[in-house]
């Protein structure tokens, strides 16, 4: 590492700063500058296809996150005795996945995404049509309302590893959580967000702020050769 650059160290220390928060310190809030360059890091996150089958729900009003408090016990602080990431994070999202609804091959809504937000040309979107349903078909095999569904989410977690990254780049602490009911949290998401559970599906949940304490571990990884193999 004797020859690493500025930029480089910046990136490791970045990630080595980074761990899964699970409590803020209420009282800091996150400047909208600095929120909005997170936001933009997910928008600008690359998507198999170019679709960006995913939405993302900042849940902001203390409220709103009350409603969630029941069944998502990643974030609501049961295993620490706190109020958890839902109580205390400055910035709360959850991101939704598309699902066969909109990501389904030939469907209206890829139809107008490709003519109006990638602006190609009609022999490409014909082309793209072609190729993404024998993706879905055969190359993936990837039909269905809950297939399709999972691959949507896959795409979200690109962007939520980019938001966290610039997060931490930016100083800023994050903490990604699975840890909640499926079913509730859509049925929720219908009743209170008018989100429709057809249309879209929650993916995973990510919560921001500045932590209220050192992490209370070291962080531990495997090392370099018994993850990456060289041919």
């Amino acid at each position: 590492m004797s020859d690493i650059s500025s930029a480089q160290k910046q990136i490791i220390d970045a990630f080595n700063f980074r761990h899964a928060c699970k409590v803020f310190d209420p009282e800091r809030r996150i400047s909208d500058g600095q929120f909005n360059t997170i936001l933009e890091a997910a928008r600008l996150s690359p998507s198999s296809f170019g679709f960006e089958s995913w939405q993302i729900l900042m849940v902001q009003s203390p409220e709103k996150r009350e409603l969630f408090r029941d069944f998502a016990w990643g974030a609501n602080g049961a295993t620490n005795g706190t109020a958890g990431q839902l109580g205390t994070a400055s910035h709360f999202a959850i991101l939704l996945a598309h699902t066969d609804a909109t990501m389904k091959h030939h469907s209206e809504y890829l139809q107008q995404h490709m003519r109006e937000v990638k602006q190609l040309p009609e022999e490409v979107v014909g082309f793209i049509n072609q190729a993404y349903e024998k993706f879905q078909k055969s190359d993936f095999g990837i039909e269905g309302k809950r297939q399709i569904t999972d691959w949507s989410a896959r795409q979200a977690y690109i962007a939520l590893g980019n938001m966290m990254t610039v997060a931490a780049m930016l100083g800023i602490d994050s903490c990604p959580i699975e840890g909640f009911d499926m079913a509730r949290t859509s049925a929720t998401l219908e009743q209170h967000f008018g989100i429709d559970p057809e249309s879209y599906q929650p993916a995973v949940m990510v919560a921001f702020g500045y932590r209220a304490g050192e992490p209370p571990f070291a962080k531990t990884r495997r090392d370099m050769d018994q993850i990456v193999s060289w041919y």
